[in-house]
This record gives C-alpha cells, sequence and structure tokens, in this order.
C-alpha cells in the first residue's frame, strides 16, 4: 500500500502535467490563431484605409488644378490704427463699419496697419488673399466664383493658378454682398474647371473636403465631414444677407476664403466662406455657402454683373419662435411663416395681411424665414407664386406677382404709425404702462409726428409685457386684430379680452410685428 502512494502521487502529478502541457499547447494554438485574426483584422483595417487614401488622392488630383490663389489690391477706409484684414477667415472685427462680424468676438488688439497707416478720412491700400475655383472655362476664359469678402470692390486682382501660373488680367465681373459671393474672369491656356455638385444632397456626417490657399498654399486639402445644415443667424451677413451655410469640421484657415467645399466624388457642394474663432485660428468650426444658392448667384453675376432678386414687401418671423401667438391664432403647427407686416406699395399689399401664417410656395411646405426669403429670393421679378396661407382659421391660396428686391430692404420697412389724443390710463396687470402719443411724447420717445395707438412708455421687469419683448418706444396699433388710436381704447379690448394670449401688433423705428401676451391667471 506505502508502495503505491508515490505511484499515485506521480500519476496525478503526470496528469496535471499532461494536463498543463495539454493545455500549453492548447493556449499556444488559440495564441497563434488569435495573432493570425488580428493580422487579418489588421490588414483589413490597413485596406480599408488605403481605399480611403486613395479617393481623397483622386479627389485632389481631380479638384487641385481648378483652384487657384487670389491676390487683390483695394483701396480702403478704416480708423487709425486698426489692423485690416487681408481674409475675412482670419479674424472678424467687432464694431468695425462694413466688416463682418460674428458674435461674442474678442477686440483685437490695436496696432499699425501692417500695410501702412490710415486715417478715418483717408483711404489706403489693403492687399488680401483669398481663394477660388474655376466653375467653367470658354476656350481660353475660365470663370472663378470665389467669396464678396475677397474680390468685391478690388482694384487690382492677380490669380495664381495650382500650375504656379500667375495671371494678371484678372476682371470682376460682378459681386454680391447679400450672398458673399463675386466672379471673376481670366484670359489663360489649359485651364480645368471642376464639376458642380448638389449640395440639397448633403446629410450631416458625410465626408467633405476644404480646398484653397491657406497662408498662400495653392491647393490645399483638409478633410472632414458635413458637421450641421441650414446654418443660420451666424451674423457674417447681416440682416439684409442670405445666410444658410454648411458647418465643417474639416480645417479651414486664412486664405481659404472663397475656395471650394467638395464632396467623395470631387464635386463641389459648396464656397468656404467663413471660420467661428476667437483667436482668429481654425477651431472645429467653419462655414461653406452650398452651390445650389451660389450657382444662382454665380449665373446671373457672370451674364449680368449684379443680382436682380424676387421682392414679396412682408416683415416675417418664425411661428416656432411664437408659440403663444400662434395658440391665439388657433394655429396648431410648428412650421410656417407668420406675416408681422406688409410694405406700402409692395406686391404684397392688398394679397397678404398681418397675422397671415404661410405654409407654402407652389406647392412646396416652407419650414421656416430663411427657406422663404432664399426662395423668393431666387425667383425672377414678375414672377407669379402661388402662396398657401393660413387666415382666420382657415387655408387659402393666394397668388402675387413678384416685384424686384430694392438695394436697401431696411429702409422700405419703415412705415407710418398713426394721431394725437388725451393722455391714458395704464394697464399695469400685464406689467406696461400705456398713453396716448402726444407732441411731447413724439419728441421723448423718437416717433412720427402722426403716431397714432397706444404708446408703451414702460415695462414692470420679469412682467407678461416684458416677456413678449415689449420695449418703451412700442406704439400698439392693434389689440386682438382691432385697430386702435388711443391708450383707452387698447386698454378697454385688453380689459375684455377672454382666454388665451391678447394679440398686439406692435409698431417702433425698425417696422411693426406681432406680440402674443399671456396675460397672468
Amino acid at each position: 500500500m506505502t508502495s503505491m502512494k508515490p505511484f499515485k502521487k506521480s500519476l496525478a502529478v503526470v496528469l496535471l502535467g499532461g494536463g498543463a502541457v495539454g493545455g500549453f499547447f492548447g493556449a499556444n494554438a488559440l495564441q497563434s490563431q488569435w495573432s493570425f485574426g488580428q493580422n487579418q483584422a489588421s490588414q483589413k483595417q490597413v485596406n480599408q484605409a488605403e481605399d480611403l487614401a486613395t479617393v481623397f488622392r483622386d479627389i485632389g488630383k481631380k479638384v487641385e488644378p481648378s483652384v487657384v490663389e487670389i491676390v487683390v489690391h483695394k483701396t480702403v477706409k478704416a480708423p487709425k490704427g486698426v489692423p485690416l484684414p487681408d481674409d475675412m477667415l482670419r479674424r472678424f472685427f467687432p464694431n468695425q463699419p462694413g466688416l463682418p462680424n460674428l458674435p461674442n468676438q474678442p477686440n483685437q488688439p490695436d496696432g499699425p496697419d501692417e500695410n501702412g497707416g490710415g486715417d478715418e478720412q483717408g483711404g489706403m491700400e489693403q492687399v488680401g488673399t483669398g481663394s477660388g475655383v474655376i466653375l467653367e472655362v470658354d476656350g481660353k476664359t475660365g470663370y472663378i466664383l470665389t467669396n464678396n469678402h475677397v474680390a468685391g470692390g478690388a482694384t487690382e486682382i492677380t490669380v495664381t493658378l495650382a500650375d504656379g501660373r500667375r495671371i494678371d488680367n484678372a476682371k470682376v465681373l460682378g459681386a454680391d454682398p447679400k450672398s458673399d459671393l463675386a466672379v471673376v474672369k481670366i484670359e489663360a491656356d489649359d485651364l480645368k474647371a471642376v464639376n458642380w455638385g448638389d449640395s440639397t444632397s448633403l446629410q450631416q456626417g458625410d465626408w467633405i473636403m476644404a480646398f484653397g490657399a491657406p497662408f498662400g498654399y495653392v491647393g490645399s486639402m483638409t478633410h472632414g465631414i458635413v458637421s450641421a445644415l441650414n446654418r443660420t443667424n451666424v451674423g457674417i451677413l447681416g440682416r439684409q444677407g442670405y445666410e444658410d451655410f454648411i458647418q465643417v469640421d474639416a480645417p479651414i484657415n486664412p486664405g481659404n476664403s472663397g475656395g471650394p467645399l467638395v464632396n467623395l466624388h470631387g464635386d463641389v457642394v459648396g464656397i468656404n466662406t467663413a471660420i467661428a474663432s476667437r483667436s482668429g485660428g481654425f477651431q472645429g468650426i467653419g462655414f461653406a455657402i452650398p452651390i445650389n444658392e451660389a450657382r444662382f448667384v454665380y449665373n446671373q453675376l457672370k451674364d449680368h454683373g449684379k443680382v436682380t432678386r424676387g421682392f414679396l414687401g412682408v416683415a416675417i418671423g418664425d411661428i416656432a419662435r411664437q408659440p403663444d401667438v400662434a395658440k391665439g391664432l388657433g394655429y396648431s403647427k410648428s412650421t410656417g411663416v407668420l406675416v408681422q407686416q406688409t410694405l406700402p406699395g409692395s406686391p404684397a399689399t392688398g394679397k397678404l395681411q398681418p397675422y397671415d401664417v404661410i405654409t407654402s410656395i407652389n406647392g412646396k411646405p416652407v419650414q421656416n424665414t430663411t427657406q422663404l426669403r432664399n426662395q423668393i429670393a431666387m425667383e425672377a421679378p414678375g414672377a407669379e407664386v402661388t402662396l398657401s396661407v393660413f387666415r382666420n382659421g382657415k387655408n387659402e391660396d393666394v397668388q402675387i406677382k413678384l416685384g424686384e428686391q430694392p438695394e436697401n430692404m431696411l429702409a422700405s420697412r419703415n412705415e407710418t404709425v398713426t394721431p394725437n389724443a388725451p393722455a391714458a390710463k395704464s394697464t399695469e396687470a400685464l406689467g406696461m404702462k400705456l398713453a396716448t402719443p402726444t407732441e411731447e411724447l413724439a419728441q421723448k420717445f423718437g416717433l412720427q409726428d402722426n403716431s397714432q395707438g397706444a404708446l408703451v412708455t414702460a415695462v414692470t421687469p420679469r412682467s407678461p409685457a416684458e416677456k413678449a419683448g415689449l420695449v418703451a418706444g412700442d406704439v400698439i396699433t392693434q389689440v386682438d386684430r382691432k385697430p386702435i388710436k388711443s391708450a383707452d381704447e387698447a386698454t378697454s379690448l385688453i380689459t375684455k379680452h377672454g382666454k388665451g394670449p391678447i394679440l398686439l401688433y406692435v409698431t417702433n423705428a425698425e417696422g411693426g410685428h406681432i406680440v402674443a401676451i399671456e396675460p397672468k391667471h
């Protein structure tokens, strides 16, 4: 018995050893298989990366010959000591007249201008750089699309092609500040045009490439994705501009302005325009003009030297931003455009009315003001459009023949409000004090001499009136769509109002608009 113990023990060791040995070889086999799988996965990933790199290389070869650098000489006016931008992509200058701006940008340090000094009265020579893309070639003539802030107002232009050729006979055919686009013509041999794309096919997340001449390096390419579409109210083009940008995260740097944004097919889908930056350098947010909108401007500038747009003649707002007004109108949807005011003598006069909600144009649903403005602007003056409107609780169609958009639309928005009467009592429950305009009040608040209605003389903080956006100096001319001539009439109608928001029509120096006040209960 005793002689077997070592045997059993030895066998146990062998078995354990055998198991250990088997486990050792099994682990080696699994490790070998795992390593082989890793190698396969890595090779597959490398192949995929190489395939994508091949796409980028092919796009570069296709697009680069059409990308140009533009050097512009301009005579500009600026306060002494304020540096002038050679490109809007470099930085935005807060509070400097005539230059585009992005909100919340820090002031740039004062200092001598790199191109020489200047003063408010005298002009100075500014040398700017930007990019452009050849979109059309006719024999030896090439047509370049770029930004207005690059080429607009140029006294001299030099274009450098991707192959290094320098062209000094470039000519600006036209520039459009409202879209920030310009067309430049050049004459040279062997010019190559890139393909037009379709910006309406873009989706968030799509690969895109940005080309240009940042810091003078012609033909530079960066890549990224579409971060967002239909970016409005960016603050670049001002109140009369047409902002509907493609937002991208592809690095865009000083000098990229006017360069093409392209898709994976190498087709142009946008024109690089600006970056959102606190430092002047790229910080992950770039903006490009959709090529479908740019094409309309390009054709007009190329053929006529200016852009002629259709004109409706209304002050409008997004109904989605005024839910109380929508509720007061009995309108249940969140899409559509609220008519705030019709301009005197405009195509909309007698056709549209304040409180109308425009829901479609030519059968195409209208989502917001940007969509409606862009669509009207791309119609020719004299064109007839059919607008579907929600009016007095019903839907109806309105046919309107468009006019030609005036150069300065803001100037045409000032409408005379209307007449005098004795002083009146207040409507403190809503947080505002009303008075009938008098000569003294008109002078104090800067009103027209014949202003008529109920003048808002004071607004209580955190009141329903303040929440609705009323301020001292506003003149109420309608209450619940009923015209009023005095503060007494306004107070009487407000007092008689039933349930739901009170609809007020308000005028001020910027025109007329609709306000909804929800009374406290």
